[in-house]
């Protein structure tokens, strides 16, 4: 006898779907972008969110944890904020409407609401895979984002910062980037709020490294105590291409941010830094898939966590190498202070290696300070908090000083002692 399974949708979900359904006569997308979208929302009425029985999803079971969905958007306002690094080029993209009339340099670009409206945007839009959670409910609901293409040869010699600044409600954006080749840049993407209300954001950023590009791409996530935070960055590496690729989260109440990263090209290279503060009663999930698919690549990930009061994270990091991808030199590790008897941090590091030529590893640490370090702060006058913060600081300010860039230095550091001011 065959037992068919209902769904019970809790609020969140049932929110979901009726946002949708009133959403759906007003969002860009030509008949194949409708399609589209139905079917990746007839996937949520029918699967629901994942629980922590969907494996990639085991310390992160997004149907308990999202509890409520906003209705409607908030209001930012009509201005961009000043930008984390002096002189930067900044782009903005105000409560999910990027400013069509900004202009870059040499960069291309274009809307994505166009690409929706004509379904170029169509081949990109679906989910990664059945379980990828963020990319149905991106794809269901993206509005806009910017579009943009860097000329090959392209230097460019100042940051490029592209702020999606949000103020409550719901808000979903994509950043399909593409570099062309021997471009070198930098790109920050700075995701923050400005307000108290609570907000729904889910953003995908996909990027494509042309041949000999070099790109350091930032990730500065600042959202409101109690916003849901939904990334997703997809990464593909071209032929001696170079990416460093560094993660400062620093907000949100829920944050799932997830990596996805194919290594196409021979020659190609992943720096991967990672930072995660977590504190109050937070939960934050950072997951990783890295696939070298081709012969004579690398890539190292060091991830720092800092969990205070009853804040929960967790990093989940999968490499895989495939037969063809002899010479692989992919290095991990993962390395947690907790800061109290009630934080917890869960850590899955994986390698699934099917060559046999190949120079594989992972790791993993969980610490409180160290006394002996605190004692000596202490014996020289400086209070305890205080001295706690220096040493948290210490342990995260090693991974930012690995960037070459003085101001972009100063501004992240900043950041992360802004953070330590409120929590530690």
């Amino acid at each position: 006898m065959n037992m068919q399974t209902t769904n019970r949708l809790t609020a969140a979900e049932a929110a979901l779907i009726e946002a949708f359904n009133n959403e759906i006569g007003d969002l860009p997308g030509d008949g194949a972008v409708i399609a589209i979208r139905d079917r990746l929302l007839d996937d949520l009425k029918t699967s629901g969110l994942p629980t922590r029985r969907v494996e990639a999803w085991h310390y992160t079971d997004l149907k308990t944890l999202l509890r409520a969905v906003p209705v409607q958007a908030g209001d930012a306002g009509s201005d961009a904020r000043d930008p984390l690094v002096e002189g930067a080029t900044v782009l903005s993209v105000i409560q999910g409407r990027p400013d069509h009339k900004a202009r870059a340099g040499d960069l291309v670009l274009s809307s994505y609401a166009e690409e929706l409206s004509n379904g170029s945007a169509a081949a990109g839009l679906g989910a990664l895979d059945k379980d990828d959670a963020v990319g149905r409910i991106n794809g269901s609901f993206v509005r806009d984002g910017y579009v943009i293409d860097v000329p090959a040869g392209t230097g460019l010699e100042e940051p490029l910062e592209i702020q999606f600044v949000h103020a409550g409600g719901q808000t979903h954006t994509r950043l399909p980037v593409t570099f062309g080749a021997a471009v070198k840049a930098t790109v920050i993407e700075h995701h923050l709020s400005v307000t108290g209300d609570a907000a729904l954001v889910s953003h995908v950023s996909d990027i494509t490294l042309g041949d000999g590009a070099e790109l350091t791409w930032i990730i500065v996530q600042q959202q409101g105590a109690d916003d849901t935070h939904l990334g997703q960055i997809r990464v593909d590496l071209g032929t001696d291409a170079k990416l460093k690729l560094f993660v400062i989260n620093a907000g949100g109440k829920l944050v799932r941010q997830e990596l996805h990263i194919k290594v196409t090209g021979e020659g190609a290279d992943l720096t991967l830094r990672g930072i995660n503060l977590l504190g109050g009663e937070t939960h934050t999930d950072v997951t990783m898939v890295l696939g070298h698919n081709v012969p004579n690549t690398g890539s190292t990930e060091i991830i720092r966590n800092v969990v205070f009061d009853r804040a929960k994270g967790v990093f989940q990091g999968m490499i895989r190498v495939a037969p063809d991808a002899q010479k692989t030199d992919a290095k991990m590790a993962c390395n947690t202070l907790l800061m109290s008897d009630d934080a917890e941090f869960s850590v899955k590091p994986e390698l699934e290696i099917f060559a046999d030529d190949v120079q594989c590893g992972h790791g993993a640490t969980v610490a409180d300070i160290d006394r002996n370090h605190l004692y000596y702060l202490m014996a020289r006058g400086i209070p305890e908090n205080k001295a706690r913060a220096m040493l948290v600081n210490a342990f995260v300010a090693e991974i930012v000083e690995e960037l070459d860039n003085e101001a972009i230095v100063e501004a992240l550091e900043g950041v992360i002692s802004t953070w330590l001011e409120k929590h530690a």
